[in-house]
């Protein structure tokens, strides 16, 4: 018995031993980090699907104050709000209220007579023509619909200055549906469908049916005026290459709440929403919604590479060089592994102020890492990412 107690103890002792030099690690890859990239701030958390197993935050809330940001300290987190706003259509699918493969327009009036961009004519007015199918919520919620971001898209960003086109002009689709993946407006279209089938707005929805259940207490598309002391200031880089801090002041409550970004959160409050992920649904979605979730929905079509088209808002982005990713109902897919980092299968996407996440089920792992400044993928972002990601499998 002794000899059994000796070696229970050994063993216990030097998983303990692991445990401090692995924190400590993170400490060192972040704390150092930042000061070397001169990245004013950073929050990470680690956690597994039952519990956290590193948390860190290091550098300042905002560059006059010179307070330190904390663990809970609140990001605008941007397009991390569209997994959220997939987990939400999901329950309204699981629901029978809407379905996958159906035409969207039945929900959705305002896609009524898009049609595809073909072109544009010798006064650079656009030429268009009828679509080869009508776009799905599949296609809203994999970026497949042919609606994209003018930011990534240069057909796009070439339309909205052509003749006679508005802020109100509906945007064409780049492509037929289902033939491309390209980053857009999809999800914010689904985030209309949840307020139009649930007869609540995105904020309501998502506060009784994702973060009520998930204990998510700092997570909205509003900042109470008792939190913004909480609220990390955003930079942007500037052409001489220096971070400059944007003016601190509260923001303002959206005109209306929208499913491809927007919210606030804190890393702790979307661990918890990684771990429902990693925990199969935890009483927010079915077994078998997550898995729909964490499986190529795609096919073939390659995903996450983007090419900006304003470098101040985005530099062009490959999340994984090399390779070609997938995407899912609601996440970015790696058929195969990080280098030294995420198992094949993980699961990620990103906010464009610098948040990044991933959920790794293979190895009952999520991660999240927080900045605040633009362009979104920048190069000491983008490094600190990977370093990051190095420490937490190493």
């Amino acid at each position: 018995m002794a000899s059994l107690s000796r070696r229970a103890f050994v063993a216990a002792s030097s998983t303990a031993a692991g445990i401090v030099q692995a924190r400590t690690s993170l400490d060192e890859t972040l704390r150092g980090g930042i000061e070397r990239r001169k990245i004013p701030c950073a929050v990470a958390m680690v956690a597994s699907s039952k519990s956290v197993l590193y948390q860190g935050a290091f550098g300042t809330r905002d560059a006059a104050s010179g307070l330190p940001v904390q663990a809970g300290s609140i990001f605008a987190i941007a397009s991390m709000t569209k997994a959220i706003t997939s987990a939400a259509t999901m329950q309204l699918v699981e629901q029978g209220k809407v379905a996958l493969d159906e035409p969207a327009v039945k929900h959705l009036p305002e896609l009524e007579g898009r049609q595809v961009l073909a072109g544009f004519d010798a006064e650079g007015r656009a030429k268009l023509r009828a679509p080869a199918r009508p776009v799905t919520l599949r296609h809203l919620l994999t970026h497949t619909s042919g609606l994209c971001y003018s930011l990534w898209d240069q057909d796009m960003a070439k339309w909205q200055a052509s003749p006679g086109v508005t802020e109100t002009t509906p945007a064409p689709l780049i492509f037929d549906p289902g033939t491309r993946w390209q980053y857009g407006q999809g999800i914010d279209l689904a985030g209309r469908l949840v307020e139009k089938l649930s007869g609540l707005t995105l904020e309501d929805y998502f506060q009784k049916n994702i973060f009520a259940p998930l204990e998510m207490r700092d997570t909205s598309f509003l900042v109470a005026p008792g939190k913004f002391e909480r609220v990390v200031t955003g930079y942007r880089r500037q052409p001489d290459g220096v971070l400059a801090p944007d003016e601190r002041r509260p923001p303002n409550p959206p005109k209306a709440y929208n499913g491809g970004g927007g919210l606030y959160s804190t890393a702790p409050d979307y661990v918890r929403f990684m771990q429902m992920i990693l925990r199969h649904g935890a009483n927010v979605l079915s077994r078998k919604t997550v898995k729909a979730m964490s499986t190529n929905s795609t096919g073939n079509l390659r995903a996450g590479i983007l090419k900006s088209t304003i470098p101040a808002g985005s530099s062009d982005m490959d999340v994984h060089p090399g390779e070609s990713d997938r995407y899912t109902l609601g996440f970015l897919l790696n058929p195969k592994p990080h280098q030294g980092g995420r198992a094949a299968g993980s699961l990620a996407w990103a906010g464009i102020q610098n948040t990044f996440y991933w959920i790794d089920p293979a190895r009952d792992r999520c991660a999240v890492l927080m900045m605040q400044f633009y362009p979104f993928v920048d190069k000491e972002a983008v490094g600190l990412l990977a370093d990051f990601e190095r420490a937490v499998y190493s």
